[in-house]
């Protein structure tokens, strides 16, 4: 995993705890649990995906239940960090490559395979996506 070495000094405990968000997206995924996963979020972040765009926990919280009872039931998803760069002491870029395994799956197949964008700002809270977006990796 690449990291910038011209942005701000940042903690080891930092660097971790942006590195494990998608974890932790993962985690919220495999329970099926939309609260969780919308939670990770700050109040007004967003989530944009091919031809979708939400904004706020509510919508966010309210696509994803929908999605994992109906298109993304039954599915896991994944997502390993290839970059982060602090552009400041209290936000950080992260950089993914990952996508939404099938039942059965253990490598996500090509045609669902993306690459993503992850827009992180320290909160009270900890850690928290203000902007998350995704492409499909490879060119269709």
């Amino acid at each position: 995993m690449t990291t910038n070495s011209l942005g701000p000094q940042v903690s080891a405990d930092d660097r971790a705890a942006v590195a494990a968000l998608p974890e932790r997206v993962v985690q919220a995924w495999a329970a099926n649990d939309a609260d969780t996963f919308a939670g990770l979020f700050t109040p007004d972040g967003t989530m944009i995906l091919p031809g979708v765009t939400r904004k706020g926990r509510d919508d966010i919280r309210d696509f994803m239940a929908q999605g994992f009872a109906g298109p993304y039931k039954g599915t896991r998803v994944t997502g390993q960090p290839f970059d982060i760069r602090f552009l400041g002491p209290d936000v950080a870029l992260l950089l993914t490559e990952g996508g939404v395994l099938a039942p059965g799956e253990t490598e996500v197949a090509a045609e669902r395979a993306i690459r993503a964008s992850w827009l992180l700002v320290r909160t009270p809270n900890g850690w928290q996506l203000t902007a998350y977006q995704n492409s499909p990796r490879d060119a269709r």
